[in-house]
């Protein structure tokens, strides 16, 4: 009877899955059209301790295909602790030709990268704001395909991809099947015209909606959420302004997490604000998956029954055959969506699949009750949630 339970509430996940799989491909890939550029963008990256990271960043800039003065860059340090704001600063002294404002954060609510975000609106020069962030490259052509596809589609908001960059060790590859997961469920959604998601290191929107969407108000008291929050306001207001842009040129590349940790609490924030969703779909989206991951700890858990685990309990006659199908059932539909959006982004195989696979179920419930029951850390500073 358990087992029954376990299945059907499976079969709804995998079900889910395959209509994300379904959207996935309804999402037409877009490629940039020869034209003369003509959408001025103000790219707007906040910033804490990334000393490490800017100098990539800013050469990724350096070697855009587009015209110079049809872009600004501007920073804003969010109380840097050690070199980036010499950095930045260095940079903007030798590459004289660029369009570079550096600002210093001031804090109003309680998200430091809203924050930083509104800090730079009211000085932008241009309708088109861009986010991304400061651990991050972008491609040669990322402003050129955004141009392309604005002129094409009339929209005031476009979400875009982020990858990994260089995944070596296992840890690194585990966070690209992570990620790979959220581009795919991200993409799905759009495809089923229930776009939920985006990240914020590859999002632009113009500075009009943010007006009339009101900004980040009504969220400001969660750390995390600056793009997914606007984002779906603006889908519940304006959804055919919304659109995503599928396409190999727009990908943005971020570095992985070197530790477990900061994994951790990177996707605790990420997870702290699924409660504070507008989106009902994006809700219950979550509520499936962390069902279809706990179902596997316990069945795995329940397993154990013949060797004394649970003993004299309802899961006595629960066994491994049991607990293979309806593992099996959930890593089908999940490899399936792994591979059509880890196609899109690398073109390369996936690695570690299988154990990671085994390992994500653990990771996940841990992350989501952990973000309902904890606080998390992120560049020096500790967050409740």
């Amino acid at each position: 009877m358990i087992f029954l339970v376990f299945l059907i509430l499976m079969l709804i996940y995998a079900v889910t899955i395959a209509q994300l799989i379904f959207g996935f491909e309804k999402v037409r890939p877009f490629s940039t059209e020869k034209s003369t550029p003509k959408t001025f963008f103000s790219i707007v990256i906040p910033f804490r301790n990334e000393a490490q990271n800017l100098p990539d960043l800013l050469e990724s800039f350096r070697n855009l295909d587009y015209p110079l003065d049809l872009f600004e860059l501007i920073l804003i340090d969010d109380f840097s602790e050690d070199s980036s704001v010499r950095i930045v600063y260095d940079w903007r002294m030798a590459n004289g030709s660029y369009q570079v404002t550096l600002l210093e954060n001031i804090k109003i609510s309680g998200s430091p990268k809203k924050d930083a975000i509104s800090r730079a609106i009211p000085i932008v020069k241009s309708e088109w704001i861009v986010t991304t962030d400061a651990d991050c490259i972008v491609h040669k052509n990322w402003l050129l395909n955004l141009d392309a596809f604005i002129k094409n589609e009339k929209v005031s908001m476009v979400a875009g991809s982020v990858s990994y960059l260089n995944p070596k060790s296992f840890l690194h590859h585990f966070q690209q099947l992570d990620l790979t997961s959220l581009q795919g469920a991200t993409i799905g959604s759009f495809g089923m015209n229930l776009g939920f998601m985006c990240n914020g290191a590859n999002f632009a929107y113009t500075k009009s909606l943010f007006q009339e969407l009101g900004g980040f108000g009504g969220n400001n008291n969660v750390a995390s959420g600056d793009d997914v929050f606007l984002l779906q306001k603006a889908v519940a207001k304006f959804p055919d302004k919304v659109k995503y842009l599928k396409s190999a040129e727009n990908i943005v590349f971020t570095k992985p997490e070197n530790s477990w940790k900061t994994l951790f609490h990177q996707r605790v924030r990420w997870a702290s604000k699924t409660g504070s969703y507008q989106s009902v779909f994006g809700k219950d989206l979550a509520v499936i998956v962390f069902t279809a991951n706990l179902l596997c700890l316990l069945a795995f858990a329940f397993s154990f029954a013949p060797f004394g685990f649970a003993s004299g309990s309802l899961f006595d006659d629960f066994s491994w055959l049991e607990f293979g199908i309806l593992f099996a059932i959930k890593f089908m539909v999940d490899a399936d969506l792994l591979y059509k959006t880890n196609q899109f982004l690398t073109g390369k195989r996936l690695r570690f699949l299988v154990l990671g696979s085994l390992l994500y179920p653990f990771f996940c419930v841990a992350v989501a009750l952990y973000a309902v029951l904890g606080t998390y850390e992120w560049k020096g500073r500790k967050f409740k949630i």
